[in-house]
């Protein structure tokens, strides 16, 4: 009787990750391709096919430090329970789900971090302070970052004395360059769980000499060759037809944005569920990413074309350079995000980058009293879930008993 009442806790935490990934992929991956949607570079439909799997292989890939931050980090002194865990999967979908319905901006990372901070005090847990200071500093630096960064690309992409034939592939070898050191967990690395494609190929050379920060010298070199085909690819292109080429980088920035979107969510809706997978049933990580990977690519495919067309109406209206300004951004704070472990919402990075964007025109396109209220939704979410989540886990205790 006790197993069958576990494994019905198991099955019932595992059927409510699949939701909150599902509805993770159907919410949080519009942003990358919407801009090349609107911009003619790509259908609908063929964008949620790719935005699937885009980011399902960013789950598989990258998922794992945000899931474990999620999963282990947020309380001190207590295991989460998969009652616990189904309780804040619960709570985080179901603000989500309200989010959707009602087109509030409901970001996901504060409402799983706050509905699995409540089940952990419900539990007897004691709050992990050294992490929420962490989180606390990187998500009060997230617009800082994304605007300010958005405003110097958007600059960059008006001046005159730079024409587009060079700032654009500018812009792609940076991200090239970057894209070459993120780390992936289908890369072997002795020093880590997870390598770079940079010092992989580097460790094949025997790596050189140690420079400044312990970095050797092959990967600043395959850094550079890297960046530096990534430069060339978008000069070519551009130069034979500035808008087709602009539109060309987009495209792929949006896929590498979808990746990384893939990699910092997939922790949200598979983190609660760490203990009992890596300890309780003794499974390796790969499995529960899996699963995550699923829904994401689940949701994507099955509701993401409807939202990629509201979406990418907005962005068409931005225009294209001002969309990889916005775009430029997201990539390098999600990876930033995914190296430290720090759960993020997608939506929220790609918003600041638009104001900032839209401030190198001499207007951000946001009203002041859309982000004072944005961002007041934003602490009502943490707050109130952490609420929610405490007590939806005390109901079901009492009920289930356990």
């Amino acid at each position: 009787m006790v197993a069958l009442s576990f494994a019905v806790l198991v099955g019932t935490a595992i059927l409510t990750c699949l939701f909150m990934a599902w509805v993770l992929g159907a919410n949080s991956n519009s942003p990358p391709f919407a801009p090349a949607i609107g911009a003619n570079a790509i259908s609908t439909m063929r964008a949620a096919f790719v935005i699937g799997l885009l980011a399902a292989a960013g789950a598989l890939m990258q998922g794992g430090s945000i899931s474990e931050t999620v999963g282990a980090d947020l309380i001190d002194g207590v295991a989460i329970t998969p009652l616990a865990a189904t309780a804040g999967l619960l709570t985080a979908a179901t603000f989500m789900a309200v989010g959707i319905y009602t087109r509030y901006p409901i970001p996901a990372a504060f409402a799983t971090t706050g509905a699995m901070i409540g089940v952990g005090l419900s539990l007897g847990g004691d709050p992990a302070m050294a992490t929420y200071q962490r989180l606390g500093t990187f998500w009060l630096m997230v617009p800082i970052m994304s605007g300010g960064l958005a405003y110097v690309t958007a600059i960059l992409l008006r001046r005159d004395d730079v024409p587009e034939t060079v700032g654009v592939p500018l812009l792609a070898g940076v991200v090239g360059a970057i894209v070459a050191n993120i780390r992936l967990g289908v890369i072997p690395d002795p020093a880590a769980d997870q390598g770079s494609l940079a010092r992989f190929v580097s460790r094949l050379f025997g790596g050189g000499p140690t420079l400044a920060g312990g970095v050797d010298l092959g990967t600043v070199l395959v850094t550079i060759v890297v960046g530096a085909l990534a430069f060339y690819w978008v000069r070519q292109r551009v130069l034979v037809s500035v808008e087709s080429g602009i539109q060309s980088f987009l495209l792929v920035l949006g896929g590498i944005v979808a990746f990384s979107s893939g990699g910092s969510q997939v922790g949200l809706a598979t983190g609660p569920l760490e203990n009992l997978f890596r300890i309780e049933l003794g499974l390796p990580g790969i499995v529960l990413l899996a699963i995550g990977a699923t829904g994401i690519l689940a949701g994507a495919w099955m509701a993401a074309p409807r939202l990629l067309q509201a979406t990418s109406r907005e962005y068409a209206q931005l225009g294209v350079r001002r969309s990889i300004a916005a775009l430029v951004p997201g990539f390098i704070i999600a990876q930033l995000a995914i190296a430290l472990g720090i759960p993020i919402s997608l939506n929220n990075i790609i918003l600041s980058g638009v104001i900032g964007g839209g401030l190198a025109a001499g207007s951000a396109g946001v009203s002041r009293r859309k982000i004072g209220f944005t961002i007041t939704f934003w602490l009502l979410t943490l707050g109130s879930s952490i609420v929610v989540g405490y007590g939806l886990y005390q109901l079901l205790a009492m009920i289930i008993g356990g």
